[in-house]
């Protein structure tokens, strides 16, 4: 049976939030305002130092309705593809890179499960060579976002996209990998026979450690012209679950600004 690696993006294959990290370009592109940009800013250091929790991202989903509302698609995913290689191609892990390579070069799919949107893991995904993108979605009407979400990938619902995969395409779940910082992510740690920590934050450390997984450090971003990749797969296959623009900073650090007044 063919096995799979599962990827989470953020802190796992990139060292930023990919929520975070086009800020700056959507407020070029006339999307959010400069205050809003900041408060990014300050998120993503937030987010790089304590990961974010349950209630955090919990937050985040309940807020995201009240920013991206009547975005153009269009626009959205113009600005990701103008931007994608000056923004992402310095983030991405060395290590990362390499594990990639290895796994496709042992024969495995390469799977990305994230719960960043489809504009912006699909575009990262195909530049990472994967062969299959999870992600989250938002409801489109007329070519705009409503404000709805259509699919959540986050916490077991992430297992859940795992295990619906391996069941539609064959994969050796015992045989498979997974890899991840967040505590967030254990159901999907848990749905293969070999689960890795990859900077993890400190409740997925404890975790890590009472079950005997591997914990793993990248601390090398490098751009991705300077690595060899594998030829990518005829075409990305992104699973109709993808669609959350990037926008998470913004909601997330206005989350914490309102729980602190509070």
């Amino acid at each position: 049976m063919p096995a799979a690696a599962f990827f989470d993006l953020d802190k796992t294959i990139i060292a930023k939030s990919s929520t975070l990290a086009f800020s700056k370009p959507f407020q070029a592109g006339g999307l959010i305002s400069r205050r809003a940009v900041l408060r990014s800013a300050y998120a993503q250091f937030v987010y790089l130092v304590g990961g974010a929790d349950h209630d955090q991202m919990e937050k985040l989903r309940a807020f995201m309705s009240q920013l991206v509302g009547g975005w153009d698609v269009a626009t959205v995913r113009e600005i990701v593809a103008e931007t994608l290689h000056t923004v992402v191609d310095p983030l991405v892990y060395d290590e990362a890179v390499g594990l990639i390579a290895e796994h496709r070069a042992a024969g495995r799919d390469v799977v990305i499960v994230s719960t960043s949107g489809t504009e912006v893991v699909e575009p990262i995904g195909e530049m990472l060579g994967a062969d299959l993108v999870v992600a989250t979605r938002l409801e489109v009407v007329d070519g705009k976002y409503t404000g709805g979400i259509a699919y959540y990938a986050y916490g077991e619902e992430k297992a859940a996209a795992v295990r619906r995969l391996a069941e539609e395409r064959g994969y050796d779940l015992a045989g498979s990998y997974a890899y991840s910082d967040s505590i967030t992510d254990v159901p999907m740690l848990d749905a293969v026979g070999h689960p890795h920590a990859v900077n993890p934050d400190r409740d997925l450390r404890k975790v890590a450690a009472s079950r005997g997984w591997p914990v793993l450090v990248f601390t090398k971003p490098v751009a991705l012209r300077s690595r060899s990749l594998p030829p990518a797969r005829p075409t990305l296959a992104a699973l109709a679950v993808g669609g959350v623009v990037a926008v998470g900073g913004v909601l997330w650090a206005s989350s914490r600004k309102r729980r602190s007044v509070a």
